[in-house]
């Protein structure tokens, strides 16, 4: 299958040259830390460094308060994040090149890895004839980076971050509806999947007009937020996956 370049036009480069198959969910969106790519907690050290070179002091109450918002908002553009938390675009941005920096480090270190049964999930989904996309809230710097770490550059065809579908990240739907667009897997948004480990997540997914809305269990938020947020269903992992669709298409 041919790998679609992220800017790609879905009109000359769509990797399916039959007409999509109504009846069948065949566009399934994961997220990747938490959901897929286990990174043992490296957003919050990344944050931690990115506030203290902007002068929040590691252990005061101001540190306490953005570190809690960055956990609310797990899933959220990272960019989005800082410019809620330090208000003056310059800021945010400095906040966000050092968050990015931080987190590529420690990527670099090994320090993530496939949550178990991830690939085997993935392999699986696309044996069956279903396209996978994966998608991040960090910048594509940081998504190449964590995707090279893995071995993973050639796994799906297509990987989007928000600059990808127009700058606006999770919870809004444009990263579900720009891989809808781009790969022209299912003529219907209703056929979409989408699964994650955040409530934005799944407001993302609900928003898209997906079919299926999977939480996971594996990341930030527990059963009843993603439950609250709109998961139509919630695994135990990403793995449990194949077989929920399989279920669903019975």
């Amino acid at each position: 299958m041919k790998k679609l370049s992220n800017t790609e036009n879905p009109n000359t480069g769509n990797p399916n040259t039959e007409k999509p198959d109504a009846g069948k969910l065949n566009l399934v969106v994961l997220d990747m830390a938490g959901t897929t790519v286990a990174d043992g907690g490296l957003v919050e050290q990344a944050f931690s460094v990115a506030a203290e070179r902007l002068g929040v002091e590691p252990g005061s109450a101001d540190h306490a308060e953005k570190l809690d918002y960055v956990r609310a908002t797990m899933g959220e553009s990272k960019i989005s994040v800082f410019r809620h938390l330090f208000g003056v675009e310059d800021l945010a941005r400095r906040a966000n090149a050092a968050f990015e920096e931080a987190y590529g480090e420690l990527v670099d270190g090994g320090r993530i890895a496939p949550l178990p049964g991830a690939r085997e999930a993935i392999e699986r989904l696309r044996a069956e004839g279903r396209t996978v996309v994966l998608t991040t809230g960090f910048a594509r710097v940081t998504q190449d980076a964590i995707l090279a770490a893995l071995g993973w550059q050639d796994l799906v065809p297509l990987t989007l971050c928000p600059a990808d579908a127009g700058g606006r990240g999770r919870p809004h739907p444009d990263m579900v509806l720009a891989a809808f667009l781009r790969t022209g897997a299912v003529d219907d948004v209703r056929r979409i999947v989408v699964a994650g480990d955040t409530s934005y997540d799944m407001l993302s997914g609900v928003r898209s007009g997906a079919g299926i809305v999977a939480g996971v269990l594996t990341g930030a938020h527990d059963r009843d937020q993603l439950a609250r947020h709109g998961a139509t269903h919630v695994l135990g992992s990403v793995a449990e996956l194949p077989d929920l669709i399989a279920r669903a298409e019975a």
